[in-house]
């Protein structure tokens, strides 16, 4: 009994050595920990203690919907759509700088002071940029959706070592009763942009785990309603976007409202280069702001620009902002000029002004060009240059190209000019031209095309002071196109008097443009009522016989006319 007793009391002795031994590193590891901790605290102490100023981009950031320039019909929009009492998901079309994140950031704010609306006061606004959302198939890392930390990784902490997957809520759960706000929304994966599409119509996130089982009593209650119910995901999508609208998946399209920023006026630009110059307390002469607005694209261009030149005038102990400190940033960037387009000076035949688009929201002016060499009878040929998109599409397994719409259309003109026209473009080698190296889609060059052609054959100059748009049947009708309303604005940025669109694209709102003529035409014939000017005098030349000179200039007698 006495050597049992001795055998209890050695082991027993061993026993407590061992926990003695364990509670001793328990004890000098928490002690090692807390060491560690204070020291790297006081490492953050130290360094949140340094802080430089404000970068100017970040002074110059609207406040409230008064400080953003422009966009004032986008801006309604963005009201109409997430300030009342049913706000919507959205979708911002519009060119890089133009304000798209400050207004939703903004408007969020101005939401939580109606009474009617659901967003609550401490309602978040969490930003997105889609190009850094990193999708991993292995879903243990996506910041959009959420994620779950299985057990195997590293890092599962003490519910990792009991077997437990732990769920991690994604952005659209930290939006929850907020606002998602998601940067260039067209560059998402497309498994990412799926999945956020469910999450739209239910309202939730689903995560998924091999780990999980509804069976394992261990599983902690949060993690068991987690995963049967899913995390709560109740929020208004407003994703911003530099892609034409077409680009964007239609499932995505056909959930939100569409809304359309514009590109900032040189007067606009102005505007946010005197506040930024405000904010650093250095003031720009006039000529200054003349070569931002002739150069910025956007408010962000003209922040830069203004901070560097800035830089330069403090460095030197100056206290104004000349012209000569703008220039030098202008060259040490290598900046190009804002392109500007503006009408011919006077009409001109076989050129017309056409209205197309190059970018979401973004219209322009082009020029397409027409002249006719009169050949042999029926040995006309037909050349088209420029930029000229083609189209590409696959189908099972395979890529097909095909022509775009825009030189399939050149077929039509032909057939307008014979049938509807009366001339005959088979006895001319006619070549048409889009000059300007904006490429050129779709079926709206269509009148342009005809208008050009049809003047180039009769030798009736085309009135510089109009612009137009259109589709056009093979019988001669015109037919709606897209971008009506960026078109007509940038015609009248060009100096267009006149602009032509389909009837089919007519609105009352059209009645009411400043310094501009919106007329709807229905068909070819009017077209070219519009556009076309005839001679005073009776003197003709036939196309074949026309002189480069005569191609620009313009009689003064010159009259509104049709082709006879």
């Amino acid at each position: 009994m006495e050597i049992l007793g001795l055998i209890n009391l050695f082991f027993a002795v061993v026993i407590g050595l061992y926990f003695w031994n364990l509670l001793r590193q328990q004890q000098g590891s928490k002690t090692a920990v807390d060491r560690e901790s204070r020291r790297e605290m006081e490492k953050l102490r130290r360094l949140k203690s340094v802080a430089l100023s404000e970068p100017l981009a970040e002074l110059c950031r609207p406040r409230g919907l008064q400080d953003i320039v422009g966009q004032e019909d986008g801006l309604k929009a963005l009201r109409a759509a997430l300030c009342g009492a049913n706000p919507q998901h959205v979708l911002i079309y519009g060119p890089p700088g133009v304000g798209k994140t400050a207004a939703a950031r903004v408007v969020l704010e101005e939401a939580k002071k109606n009474p009617l609306s659901p967003f609550g006061p401490d309602a978040a606004f969490v930003e997105v940029d889609a190009t850094t959302a990193r999708f991993d198939e292995r879903g243990i890392a996506d910041p959009l959706l959420g994620s779950v930390h299985d057990p195997i990784y590293q890092g599962a902490g003490p519910l990792g070592v009991a077997g437990i997957p732990q769920p991690k809520p994604g952005a659209v759960t930290k939006a929850h009763g907020g606002v998602l706000f998601i940067d260039e929304i067209g560059e998402l994966h497309p498994i990412q942009l799926n999945k956020l599409l469910k999450v739209l119509e239910n309202r939730r996130v689903f995560l998924d785990s091999a780990y999980y089982s509804p069976e394992d009593h261990n599983i902690p209650a949060h993690i068991h309603e987690i995963f049967q119910n899913g995390l709560p995901a109740d929020f208004r999508l407003v994703g911003a976007t530099t892609r034409l609208a077409e680009e964007l998946p239609p499932a995505l399209r056909s959930r939100c409202l569409e809304i359309y920023f514009r590109h900032l006026t040189p007067e606009e630009i102005g505007i946010i280069a005197a506040g930024a110059a405000e904010k650093m307390k250095l003031p720009l002469e006039p000529e200054a702001v003349e070569e931002i607005k002739r150069y910025a694209a956007n408010g962000r261009d003209a922040v830069n620009m203004v901070q560097l030149a800035g830089g330069v005038v403090l460095s030197e102990g100056r206290r104004v902002i000349t012209k000569a400190d703008v220039q030098w940033v202008l060259s040490l960037g290598q900046h190009s000029p804002r392109p500007q387009n503006r009408v011919r000076p006077e009409p001109a035949v076989g050129i017309v002004h056409g209205l197309a688009l190059y970018g979401p929201n973004l219209g322009t002016v082009i020029e397409v060009e027409a002249a006719a060499v009169l050949t042999d009878r029926n040995q006309g040929k037909v050349t088209v240059t420029g930029v000229m998109e083609e189209e590409e599409f696959g189908r099972q397994g395979r890529t097909m190209r095909r022509r775009s719409q825009a030189r399939s259309s050149v077929d039509n003109v032909l057939t307008v000019l014979r049938s509807c026209l009366g001339l005959r473009p088979q006895d001319y080698d006619i070549h048409i031209n889009f000059p300007g190296g904006v490429p050129v889609d779709g079926p709206s060059a269509g009148v342009s095309m005809v208008t050009a052609v049809a003047s180039a054959l009769t030798n009736q100059p085309v009135c510089n002071l109009v612009a137009m748009t259109g589709e056009v049947t093979i019988h001669g009708q015109v037919k709606a196109v897209g971008g009506i309303m960026a078109k007509v604005k940038a015609a009248a940025e060009a100096g267009v008097q006149k602009v032509l669109i389909p009837q089919e694209n007519w609105q009352d709102i059209f009645a009411a443009q400043d310094g501009v003529e919106v007329v709807a035409v229905s068909s070819i014939h009017e077209v070219l009522r519009h556009a076309l000017l005839t001679l005073g005098d009776d003197k003709r030349l036939s196309a074949s016989s026309r002189s480069p000179a005569s191609l620009l200039g313009a009689s003064p007698k010159i009259t509104p006319g049709i082709i006879p």
